[in-house]
């Protein structure tokens, strides 16, 4: 098993990766229903403020982990906040989800930033488990809200 980070010459790679996430969350229309263009793949992959990790079995994807950089704005430094995460079924329990967040973790540290973040939700024990083993655990509350259009 080999971690990469995609880049925009990884055209393939990244429907795979997208493949993958819409297969482990059940949400195939979600990933693969509109894919982007790929102007806006490569503009995305080159973005220093995105990461996007695919874990391989050779030329498989079998795991992927999608992060964002969020520069702070009270202090000069960024956080890493991982989005999503989703390792295909058949290769669970091998270490993968904990090797994507540890090159995540890696690279928090070569660009300085202070914190790497992800949020559980509580029906999925899995992952509570993986991210208690790995960090502090916080309680929060998390709200979603819609765009609001001007005028």
């Amino acid at each position: 098993m080999e971690v990469i980070r995609l880049s925009p010459s990884d055209h393939n790679g990244f429907a795979d990766w997208l493949a993958l996430f819409g297969k482990v969350f059940e949400e195939p229309d979600t990933y693969t229903g509109a894919m982007p263009s790929a102007e806006y793949r490569d503009r995305l992959l080159a973005n220093p403020h995105f990461i996007a990790l695919a874990a391989l079995e050779g030329d498989t994807i079998i795991g992927g982990l999608a992060a964002y950089v969020m520069p702070k704005f009270e202090r000069e430094r960024s956080e890493i906040y991982i989005y999503d995460l989703a390792v295909d079924a058949a290769h669970r329990r091998k270490g993968l989800a904990t090797a994507l967040i540890n090159e995540t973790r890696r690279i928090a540290s070569d660009i300085g930033a202070w914190v790497v973040s992800v949020q559980a939700d509580y029906d999925d024990p899995p992952a509570v488990a993986l991210y208690t083993k790995l960090g502090a655990r916080e309680e929060v509350l998390h709200f979603d809200m819609t765009p609001l259009k001007r005028g």
